[in-house]
């Protein structure tokens, strides 16, 4: 079981660390410009696309489960149909977004407010990276179809490629063309087709066998579609929940209550300090990911001591990993603050607030971990309830009770709270949510 653990986890630990590596690419490159006002663009831009696509995410995490129980059951006509619904679902949503991308940006703008320069940035990436939409869905659909069918390797190629490509695009847009927070978003829009593409071709290459069982009957059927739906609306209100907290958390970081603490230094030192986080959540997420495809294979199978012994493990994998980041947090983090910027007010302002950095590793592995499983048990339900818990009666209350009182100390406070109600309310529900749909 640990063999296959690992087949699954360190494929998608080479993917996962290729997005998070690209965010301090990014960080570095803007880092090193002239201001930090670029730092801040990039985070308040990146923000918007991160509540999009965030909001989006049970195309990928609806799908993947989805497929590895049909998968489980050998049920081939459901899988390539699965995947149909999340690309059409894909192709419609992105159009939406294309067609309301003027609405979209004057809203994002009205609730996301910052120094002026800063906005102006940010909208300059805003209207460049909205144009990536259509491929970062498509991929969505795809790489949750691949995983659910216990195929890792195929999304690390996708997303390491892809994100190769958006780092040498950033670097030549950024550094040779001087094109600053725009160069970025060009970067991703050209590295996203570019994936989208890769994706598509695998796709043919290893699954065209299933496309005897494919119908677009059967694909735009109203009744199919609206239980697809259904049942990832609950995924979707969790996923909500998630970015309602990261927006909040940025958005407080950029607001003038922080202005005591100077409030573009804020903005900077808690974008810079997230990507200890990010880089962290991304790496653990490659044991999540195996969780949902093994999750999902054992429930289809109806294999449950496997499953059983599955999450055991995981569990274990987890621990250590968070052991290990721990220890270079606390070893390294002078180092790696050196490499994202090397703006001395930033660091300095940013060194008080780090041990909470060092904390996230050990507070929050059990919520990454119980949320793959929850996913691939589809148990879209008590996966939403768990969020609405540690978002409603958790995160809020204690910055409400924090906040004023400790104020960056207050934000970080709720954020780590935050993340252990997530993983202790998940444990608690388990046994309905997941252990019950095997016997």
């Amino acid at each position: 079981m640990n063999r296959k653990i690992l087949e699954l986890a360190i494929p998608n630990i080479i993917s996962n660390i290729s997005i998070p590596l690209l965010g301090i690419v990014d960080m570095a490159l803007m880092g090193h410009m002239e201001s930090d006002d670029y730092i801040g663009a990039i985070a308040l831009g990146s923000l918007i696309f991160n509540f999009i696509y965030w909001g989006l995410g049970f195309l990928r995490m609806g799908t993947s489960g989805f497929t590895a129980q049909a998968r489980g059951r050998r049920d081939l006509p459901e899988m390539i149909l699965v995947f149909s619904r999340a690309a059409f679902i894909a192709l419609l949503m992105s159009m939406l977004l294309l067609l309301l991308q003027k609405p979209l940006e004057i809203m994002s703008f009205l609730v996301l407010k910052g120094e002026s320069h800063v906005e102006q940035l940010a909208m300059d990436y805003f209207r460049i990276r909205i144009w990536a939409a259509p491929a970062v869905l498509g991929q969505f659909a795809l790489l949750g179809f691949f995983l659910g069918m216990q195929n890792a390797r195929l999304p690390m190629v996708v997303l390491v490629a892809a994100n190769l490509i958006n780092i040498a695009c950033n670097y030549f847009f950024v550094i040779k063309l001087g094109m600053g927070a725009s160069g970025v978003a060009l970067g991703t829009v050209i590295a996203q087709y570019s994936g989208l593409l890769i994706a598509m071709y695998f796709f043919r290459r290893y699954f065209s066998r299933l496309f005897k069982y494919w119908s677009l009957k059967a694909t735009t059927r109203w009744s199919e579609l609206k239980n697809f739906l259904a049942v990832n609306k609950d995924i979707f209100i969790r996923t909500m929940c998630l970015v309602v907290v990261f927006s909040f958390f940025t958005a407080r970081s950029a607001s003038v209550d922080m202005a005591s603490e100077g409030e573009e230094t804020i903005l900077a030192v808690n974008s810079l300090l997230m990507q200890f986080f990010m880089f962290f959540s991304f790496l653990i997420d490659g044991f999540a990911h195996a969780s949902e495809a093994l999750t999902g294979r054992f429930i289809g199978a109806g294999q449950r001591r496997s499953l059983e012994k599955s999450i055991r493990l995981l569990f274990r994998w987890g621990t250590g990993i968070s052991i290990f980041f721990t220890a270079i947090y606390l070893a390294g983090g002078g180092v790696i603050f050196r490499l994202l910027t090397d703006n001395a007010d930033v660091i300095s302002n940013a060194k008080p607030f780090f041990f909470w950095v060092v904390m996230v590793p050990m507070v929050s592995y059990t919520a990454f971990l119980w949320d793959g499983i929850y996913i691939g048990a589809t148990a879209g339900k008590q996966m939403r309830n768990a969020m609405l818990i540690a978002t409603l009666l958790v995160f809020f209350p204690a910055y409400l009770l924090a906040g004023r009182l400790l104020g960056n100390h207050g934000l970080w406070l709720a954020f780590i709270l935050f993340m252990i109600a997530r993983g202790i309310t998940m444990q608690l529900m388990s046994r309905r949510a997941v252990y019950s749909k095997v016997s």
